[in-house]
């Protein structure tokens, strides 16, 4: 697995890094050129707020109300090979407190995630397909509500890798979605998270 993180890692070296930490945008409100949107039922609450503990302050993306599967697509971007990293926050959350990646989207209903959940303690790969997602691969970390972490996926082909606070999670191999697609955010159920330095790039 180290080995794979080292190709991915060489394989970026030279390409453009994109990041976005929501500092000029408009409080009470989803970022502009962001779809704020969800998979399933519910209603997700996106907007951005500040947070005096923002690892780039003063201001956050934040998820705070209840659907399905929370999710948030910045609209710009057309990812085949590369990587999606962001920071984030786990508040609070009865059924849920997760903070989430997601890459090569079509819509709103189809993507790959990764998450970290503060209440499992665990890292986990899915694909959603149709709405319907299908958890692939997990690892028991630690994961502390109330405190920023970093989870990050280096994707090549149909190979990922999953980082959480610069440690190699997870890896692994599949064939779903293999064109360019969106990159975004993503959250579970009541979940209440904040994001903050959202960051990507292509080979």
């Amino acid at each position: 697995m180290k080995a794979s993180t080292m190709i991915v890692g060489a394989l970026l070296a030279a390409g453009a890094t994109e990041t976005v930490n929501f500092d000029k945008a408009e409080i009470g409100k989803p970022p502009s050129g962001w779809t704020a949107t969800q998979t399933g039922t519910g209603h997700a609450n996106w907007e951005v707020v500040p947070d005096a503990s923002a690892p780039s302050q003063p201001n956050v993306l934040k998820q705070s109300g209840q659907a399905t599967y929370p999710v948030c697509l910045k609209d710009d971007t057309s990812l085949k090979d590369g990587f999606v990293e962001v920071k984030f926050k786990a508040l609070s959350g009865n059924e849920d407190q997760a903070g989430g990646v997601v890459w090569r989207a079509k819509d709103a209903n189809n993507y790959y995630i990764a998450r970290a959940n503060a209440l499992e303690n665990n890292v986990t790969i899915y694909h959603t397909i149709d709405g319907r997602r299908t958890e692939k691969k997990r690892v028991r970390m630690t994961v502390g509500a109330n405190q920023w972490h970093t989870l990050r996926v280096e994707f090549q082909g149909g190979h990922f890798v999953v980082m959480f606070n610069g440690r190699q999670a997870l890896d692994w191999d599949d064939g779903t979605f293999k064109e360019a697609g969106k990159v975004g955010v993503w959250t579970k159920a009541d979940s209440v998270t904040e994001f903050d330095d959202f960051s990507y790039g292509s080979k």
